[in-house]
């Protein structure tokens, strides 16, 4: 009697799948069949879209068997942002919509039972993937149009209810309709969030040039971080800094984070795109699933490591993390991606974080090795319980390891100091990614800290003499092959922040401090042009 397709995303992750709402109208039994594995949010779709359709002014079949079927139909499906790619195919299949206004265009919206349309998370990928499949047209909730309009070579349709959709397909007037509610709003605590560490300077840390100089090697190369020391010797401050030392955000990567916050639902109001690397610092006590990701009933989310893609994910007070979400690290410290299954679906999120973890030297925090200084009331069993939950397989990931103590007192108000500013540092950092984009031109990789091993050893060796002197280090086993290869990561990096063509000795002795957490020598830490 009528038949329809309309088209729709369905996310799996960060993956979209294009997917065809087939609507079939035949005499028989009425009902409306709803097939394809639907999760529970679509089978009532088939009750919101008949009240969205009738309160629009539009007939809805119900005199004929309506069968909807999403294609493919082995794939599991979840979300209400198909309520309006049902709705427009049932009225297509009507006749109420011409069916050749249907192709190449892609439809996610909620629907509620006026005909008004609702905002929903995941605009941006959903626009990403159907670009990919050779969609040309994608129709949204008007508030998420600038969202889906990053993507370029897509025509982007903005609508606020099904009868300004209808009309657009049909080529008539554009009825008016009330503004639809963004999908995020306003944070109620304004004094929260990124804003409360753009003010810090690294110009303001007295001292401490050591750590310094192990930030701006981070930032350089994207290589993950470890500040230990006793309560109130500057970890914090240190990684509170460090965001401020990174370049602006490319533009891949940049749609790339966006995707990510668009996926989460946390998209700050007004904005479109995110340009600045993210800070993430969530408190110990937090959830694996919050931290890693993961959900139920096909509606798996990014967690706080993939909201730290590009940028900073700080985990202060590292040991009291449970044990579990500490070996959950392993993957993503490795690997820059998290996947995470449950039941039936499996979703894979990047991660190429940089992670900065500080923890004390015991559980009050006032543990010293100098009998001297030490003001520690543990018991030397409550300070092994305490390491052992920096396992070796997590900390064997971690590029870079800083000890930290308190600043003296004579260094506090040394006239002399002129610590640098954030700007100083961040330009020398800018200019070392820079050769690393030049150098990785063409690859899958960005920075330093992204290459294989193997790609290292084949394609960018150290010179001969370092090479020597690290092959030395592995044979005696003072390193592991992972080890080895995140030292010969770091050598690189120091090489760029020095504008050296390649390491030599002289570089791999600082990457080799920087990962035994050595104190480092004078001359490593004076910028490239004093030296």
């Amino acid at each position: 009697m009528g038949f329809a397709t309309a088209r729709t995303i369905s996310l799996s992750g960060a993956t979209g799948h294009l997917i065809d709402v087939q609507v079939d109208l035949a005499l028989g039994v009425v009902a409306t069949a709803l097939v394809g594995r639907p999760d529970a949010s679509i089978q009532e779709a088939r009750d919101r879209c008949r009240a969205a359709v009738t309160n629009s002014g539009y007939d809805w079949p119900a005199t004929r068997r309506v069968t909807i079927l999403l294609s493919p139909a082995d794939l599991p499906k979840s979300g209400p942002h198909f309520d309006l790619g049902i709705a427009v195919a049932v009225l297509a299949a009507a006749g109420e919509i011409p069916a050749a206004a249907l192709e190449k265009v892609v439809f996610a919206g909620e629907l509620t039972l006026d005909g008004r349309l609702r905002a929903v998370p995941g605009v941006l990928p959903m626009t990403m993937a159907a670009r990919a499949r050779g969609m040309t047209c994608m129709v949204v909730p008007e508030p998420q149009a600038e969202e889906a309009a990053l993507i370029p070579e897509m025509a982007v349709i903005g609508a606020r209810s099904l009868r300004q959709v209808v009309a657009h397909l049909r080529g008539d007037e554009i009825p008016q309709a009330a503004p639809v509610e963004p999908l995020a709003s306003a944070a109620l605590l304004s004094w929260r969030g990124d804003q409360r560490i753009e003010d810090l300077d690294l110009a303001d840390v007295t001292g401490m040039a050591d750590a310094r100089y192990a930030l701006e090697v981070a930032a350089a190369g994207g290589h993950h971080l470890m500040l230990s020391g006793p309560k109130g010797a500057g970890k914090t401050t240190l990684a509170e800094r460090l965001p401020g030392l990174l370049p602006d955000l490319s533009l891949e990567e940049s749609l790339e984070l966006t995707a990510i916050y668009s996926l989460s639902g946390g998209l700050p109001p007004g904005q479109t795109m995110l340009t600045r690397p993210p800070f993430r610092a969530p408190h110990h006590s937090a959830s694996r699933t919050s931290l890693v990701g993961g959900g139920s009933h096909g509606r798996i989310r990014p967690g706080e490591l993939s909201r730290a893609h590009t940028g900073t994910l700080f985990l202060d007070e590292f040991p009291l993390f449970s044990a579990d979400i500490i070996e959950a690290l392993r993957q993503p410290l490795e690997n820059a991606e998290v996947t995470i299954a449950r039941g039936d679906d499996t979703a894979t999120f990047p991660a190429r974080t940089m992670v900065v973890i500080a923890c004390n030297p015991c559980p009050c925090g006032d543990f010293h090795p100098t009998n001297r200084d030490n003001r520690c009331t543990c018991t030397e069993v409550r300070r092994r319980e305490y390491r052992k939950k920096l396992s070796g397989p997590v900390t064997d990931r971690i590029d870079i390891v800083r000890h930290v103590e308190p600043v003296a007192p004579h260094e506090l108000h040394d006239p002399l100091a002129h610590p640098e500013s954030t700007a100083a540092v961040r330009a020398r950092v800018t200019a070392a990614r820079a050769r690393q984009a030049e150098r990785y031109a063409g690859t899958q990789w960005r920075l330093n800290a992204d290459v294989s091993g193997p790609r290292l050893l084949d394609r960018w060796p150290l010179a001969p003499g370092a090479t020597r002197v690290l092959e030395r280090r592995l044979a005696a086993g003072a390193l592991t092959g992972r080890g080895g290869t995140r030292v010969h990561r770091l050598a690189w990096t120091v090489a760029d922040l020095r504008g050296v063509d390649r390491p030599d000795v002289d570089e791999l002795d600082v990457a080799l401090r920087l990962r035994d957490g050595d104190p480092l020598m004078v001359s490593a830490l004076r910028p490239a042009g004093a030296r």
